[in-house]
């Protein structure tokens, strides 16, 4: 529950990577607590909420949960316009999925909000053994693409909880009205609303 006088806003938020990468892991271990071994393929995107509290906002993301199918790809346009944030998730055991999420920074470089916050993320970081993509590269990758940096594993919680937190952060230093996916509420008309705090659907 965030303290009185402080600022509620509601952030669009959209995964987007490979088929296999662990986006929907990632979710579901945020939002329910979840991990699942063989986790259906997303068909389309899938849609899910969480909030969360920091010191003087609370933030409640809208989530979508893009598919990696290829066949799905012309849909993810409708996903990632407007979002206030951006996910872009390779598994670290793939080169191939790593060269994807290249393509997705471009993609959303070029098609998506301006001032979008991104997050590349590095998953199944307890993979480690099988390793084909070094952390170096990553943080190269999102340094020179004023994105951040971060490794997950979705199977062991490792920095799940702290990557969505760090995009709040992020996305409550950058509050100005042009900030497009994102919109302010006041604390006391919402107050009432807000004692259902975490829920997904």
């Amino acid at each position: 529950m965030a303290r009185n006088g402080s600022t509620n806003m509601q952030a669009k938020l959209v995964l987007v990577g490979d088929m296999g990468t662990g986006k929907t892991s990632i979710v579901l271990r945020f939002v329910k607590g979840q991990y699942f071994d063989c986790q259906e393929s997303t068909i389309g995107a899938a849609f899910f909420s969480q909030t969360i509290s920091l010191n003087e906002v609370t933030i409640k993301f809208d989530i979508w949960d893009t598919a990696g199918q290829e066949r799905y790809h012309s849909l993810a346009p409708m996903y990632y316009r407007g979002a206030a944030a951006a996910i872009v998730v390779y598994d670290i055991s793939s080169d191939d999925s790593f060269t994807r999420a290249k393509k997705w920074v471009e993609e959303l470089q070029r098609q998506g909000n301006p001032y979008m916050v991104m997050a590349l993320v590095a998953n199944k970081a307890d993979l480690e053994t099988n390793r084909k993509v070094l952390a170096e590269e990553g943080e190269r990758y999102a340094e020179e693409n004023d994105m951040f940096f971060i490794e997950t594993s979705a199977k062991t919680s490792q920095n799940v909880n702290e990557l969505f937190y760090e995009i709040a952060k992020r996305l409550s230093k950058t509050r100005p009205t042009r900030i497009t996916g994102m919109h302010l509420h006041n604390e006391r008309e919402n107050n009432s609303r807000r004692l259902f705090c975490c829920s997904s659907t």
